[in-house]
C-alpha cells in the first residue's frame, strides 16, 4: 500500500545502511542533498534523517534549488539544469497499491514524454488514467503533440490521458493530507 509515510520507511532503511557503512569506514556523519526549498513541503524522509543523525549542509546554509543550480552551472557541472526526479511511488495517490508493473508503466509514460522533449513534469497514475502535470509553458506544445502523446501513453497501458490544468507541482498528492501531518516535517533540519 502506498502509505503517506513511504518516504520515512524508505529513507529510514537507506540512512540506516549508510550510517552503518559510515561508522565502519570512520566517517563522522552522513550528509544528504536536502535544500532550503525542501523544508516547505511534507517530507517524511526528513524525520528518518533526524532519527538517524543525517545532516543537511545545503539546507543548513539556506541554499535553495535555484541557487544550487546556479552554483553547479558556475562550476561546470553537466547536471546543473537536470530536472528534479522524485521516486516513482510519488506518482500514485496515497492508499493505493503499487506494483512493479504499475511502476514500469509510469516510467515508460514519463520516458515517452522526455523523448518528446518535455522536462519538469509528472505522470500521475490513476488506474487506467494518466494525469499529466506539465509546466504551464509546455501546454501549447502538448496540445500540438496531443495525438502523439495519447498514442504513446495508450501504448504503455493507459486508457485515458488527461492534462492537469493546474500544471506541474511537486507533492500534488500532499494537498489532501491533514495539516498536522504536513506540519510534522516542515522546516526541520536539526539532528539529534
Amino acid at each position: 500500500m502506498n502509505s503517506h509515510q513511504r518516504c520515512y520507511f524508505c529513507k529510514n532503511e537507506l540512512y540506516g545502511k549508510l550510517r552503518a557503512l559510515a561508522v565502519a569506514e570512520g566517517f563522522a556523519a552522513v550528509a544528504d542533498g536536502t535544500n532550503a526549498d525542501d523544508l516547505h513541503d511534507f517530507r517524511p524522509g526528513l524525520r528518518a534523517a533526524r532519527d538517524l543523525g543525517v545532516v543537511h549542509p545545503l539546507a543548513e546554509v539556506g541554499l535553495t534549488k535555484q541557487e544550487i543550480r546556479e552554483l553547479s552551472r558556475l562550476f561546470g557541472l553537466r547536471t546543473w539544469d537536470k530536472p528534479a526526479y522524485a521516486c516513482l511511488s510519488s506518482r500514485f495517490p496515497y492508499g493505493t497499491p503499487i506494483t512493479v508493473e504499475k511502476l514500469k508503466q509510469v516510467a515508460a509514460a514519463e520516458r515517452a514524454l522526455r523523448e518528446l522533449g518535455f522536462r519538469g513534469f509528472r505522470v500521475r497514475h490513476h488506474d487506467t488514467l494518466a494525469r499529466l502535470e506539465l509546466q504551464l509553458s509546455d501546454f501549447p506544445r502538448a496540445l500540438e503533440l496531443r495525438d502523439e502523446i495519447v498514442a504513446r501513453l495508450r501504448s504503455v497501458g493507459y486508457e485515458f490521458v488527461t492534462l492537469d490544468l493546474e500544471g506541474y507541482r511537486s507533492g500534488s498528492f500532499n494537498r489532501n493530507l491533514p495539516e498536522r501531518l504536513l506540519a510534522s516535517t516542515r522546516g526541520r533540519t536539526e539532528t539529534p
